[in-house]
């Protein structure tokens, strides 16, 4: 597939990118590199490969999943505007 300046043009305007006139050759040049490179990569056989997060092999630090009261109640209630017998209080929104 070959990208001409016209269709630079159209993909410039549905990406509501300005792209002066004389810059319309040179973006569709690049539009035709990106569209090379991904006809590679198409190329590339990765039958039996697996998904891979990061390319070097490693697991998540993991810690006991417990609920607890944050241990600092005073803490947080501290940035409330109106807090009231250890919880947030807040404006009555509904009748």
């Amino acid at each position: 597939m070959s990208i001409d300046t016209e269709t630079a043009r159209k993909v410039a305007k549905l990406a509501r990118i300005r792209v002066e006139e004389e810059a319309l050759p040179a973006l569709a040049q690049e539009f035709n590199a990106i569209l090379g490179f991904i006809e590679q990569l198409n190329e590339v056989d990765v039958e039996g490969v697996e998904p891979m997060v990061s390319v070097t092999p490693m697991q998540l630090k993991r810690r006991e999943d417990v609920v607890t009261d944050g241990s600092m109640p005073d803490k947080v209630l501290a940035n409330a505007p109106d807090a009231r017998e250890g919880f947030f209080a807040v404006p009555k929104v509904v009748e």
